[in-house]
């Protein structure tokens, strides 16, 4: 083992940092630490006491959340884990969920809004609009800023944001809310594959709810179709359950459930699925954001958009 650039453990396939702290976030170092890894084909593992939370944006990462209890375990799946001399990897005789994995969270388990944004860009086509356009309608108030990192450190500008990733070509960055109700996205940009010019855009935008809230699922279909710009390839909407304020605990909060999906064209299937034109998309039904079952038919869709042509 070696140890470099503040992490507690180095080895040939993972950069380990330990993180005892209540709240982690996507900070600098975290930042210089994925970058490194990135170029040294190395996984980044963070570990942090059971009491830790993150926030979305590091979980959105490719750092490895682990949690020491009595071992240690994923934060995000509750699935046990061992340290093999490399890294920390499953625990090939685990059989559950790490015990700390399923107790209740600390904070009320509220509904939370997520909707994943996918879309091509024109090279000379500002960039942001879709967050910007969705945090108004769902928040009451265009993002406050972005950045690479927490805390973030630019006030919302969309010609800004749009030189930072021409400039750098493949980018991982963080916007926030400012509205009524707690916002953030993580967006990604990198260009697209030749001989097509321009840049692909994937923007994961998560909106929280009280535990005595109700997300608007019948509104989502018309805020979608509204978007500015050229229209995404597609959007997912779902509903997952989870703290209010969007931080992440390492506990079982419950599953996510689809409410639709909307995609670029006009369709005349699947059998069995309900259609809604949405301008130059179409959005599909999938539930009410209440049960995981609906995941099955959100996998049947992609399977026959991934075969079929729009009309």
């Amino acid at each position: 083992m070696r140890t470099v650039g503040g992490a507690d453990v180095l080895t040939d396939a993972a950069m380990v940092v330990l993180c005892d702290r209540p709240l982690v976030p996507l900070s600098p170092a975290f930042d210089a630490y994925l970058d490194e890894c990135a170029s040294t084909n190395r996984t980044l593992q963070f570990v942090t006491p059971p009491d830790s939370r993150v926030t979305f944006p590091l979980a959105q990462s490719e750092a490895h959340w682990i949690v020491h209890d009595d071992g240690y375990y994923e934060g995000l799946t509750g699935r046990p884990m061992h340290w093999d001399g490399a890294m920390f990897v499953p625990d090939p005789d685990a059989r559950d969920y790490a015990p700390a994995y399923t107790t209740p969270l600390a904070a009320p388990i509220s509904p939370r809004l997520v909707l994943t944004v996918r879309a091509s860009h024109a090279a000379d086509e500002p960039l942001g609009a879709h967050v910007h356009h969705l945090m108004r309608l769902f928040t009451g108030s265009p993002p406050a800023g972005w950045g690479t990192t927490e805390p973030l450190r630019h006030a919302w500008d969309a010609t800004d944001l749009t030189a930072h990733v021409h400039g750098v070509g493949e980018a991982r960055l963080v916007a926030v809310g400012a509205g009524e109700r707690p916002c953030i996205a993580a967006l990604r940009f990198a260009p697209l594959d030749p001989p097509a010019s321009g840049v692909a855009e994937t923007t994961t935008l998560t909106v929280g709810y009280g535990p005595d809230e109700t997300v608007p699922v019948g509104d989502v279909p018309a805020l979608i179709g509204d978007l500015p710009g050229t229209p995404p390839a597609s959007v997912l909407a779902q509903i997952d359950p989870g703290r209010p304020d969007l931080t992440l605990e390492p506990r079982w909060a419950g599953p996510s459930a689809p409410i639709g999906l909307a995609a670029h064209g006009t369709f005349t299937g699947p059998p069995g699925f309900s259609r809604r034109p949405l301008g130059s998309l179409t959005w599909f039904p999938l539930g009410e954001g209440r049960s995981p079952d609906y995941w099955r038919r959100h996998e049947a869709l992609l399977a026959f958009l991934e075969t079929a042509g729009a009309d």
